[in-house]
C-alpha cells in the first residue's frame, strides 16, 4: 500500500514522503492516528502543488538567512566579564551574552539559535555558532576579557 506521510515517522520516512508499507500497518496504525493518508492520484497531485508553493516560501526564508549571514560575516565581539586573579571567570559566558553583544551592535539574533561549544570559563578567544537556517550557519569569533581591561 502506498501512503503519504503527514509527519515524520521513525524508521519509515519524513513528512510528505510517499512510501510503501504493509496493508495492516497503514490501515490499522498510520491512517487512524493521522500520521498518513492513502496516496491516491488526487492526494499525490495535492502534495505536488503544496510542495511547489512551499518551495517559494522556503526560498524566501533561506534568502533572508543568507542576508543576515552576510551581515554577521565580519563581526568580531569582545565580551567583558568579571575575572578572578587567576584569569577564571565568575560564572561563564554563553549564548545570552553573545546575543546581548550582537544587540549592542544593532544585530538582533535570538539566543536560542546561538551555540557556544564547551564552557567559557576563562579569558581567551572562542567561537560561537549561529544556525540561521538548516543550511545557513555562521561562526562568530569572540574574545572574553576582564572587565577592568575593557575600561
Amino acid at each position: 500500500m502506498e501512503i503519504i506521510l503527514k509527519e515524520d515517522v521513525i524508521n519509515l520516512g519524513y513528512k510528505n514522503d510517499i512510501v510503501k508499507v504493509k496493508n495492516g500497518y497503514g490501515r490499522n496504525y498510520l491512517i487512524p492516528t493521522g500520521k498518513a493518508v492513502i496516496a491516491s492520484p488526487s492526494a499525490k497531485k495535492q502534495l505536488a502543488e503544496d510542495l511547489k508553493q512551499r518551495a517559494h516560501k522556503l526560498e524566501k526564508i533561506k534568502n533572508e538567512a543568507l542576508a543576515k549571514a552576510e551581515q554577521l560575516k565580519d563581526v568580531s565581539l569582545k565580551i567583558a566579564a568579571k575575572v578572578s586573579n587567576t584569569g577564571t571567570i565568575f560564572g561563564s559566558v554563553g549564548a545570552m551574552q553573545v546575543a546581548d553583544e550582537l544587540a549592542k551592535l544593532g544585530i538582533e539574533i535570538d539566543r536560542k539559535i546561538i551555540t557556544v561549544k564547551g564552557s567559557v570559563k576563562e579569558v581567551g578567544n572562542y567561537v560561537a555558532n549561529v544556525q540561521l537556517h538548516k543550511e545557513v550557519k555562521v561562526e562568530i569569533p569572540f574574545e572574553v576579557v576582564a572587565e577592568a581591561e575593557e575600561a
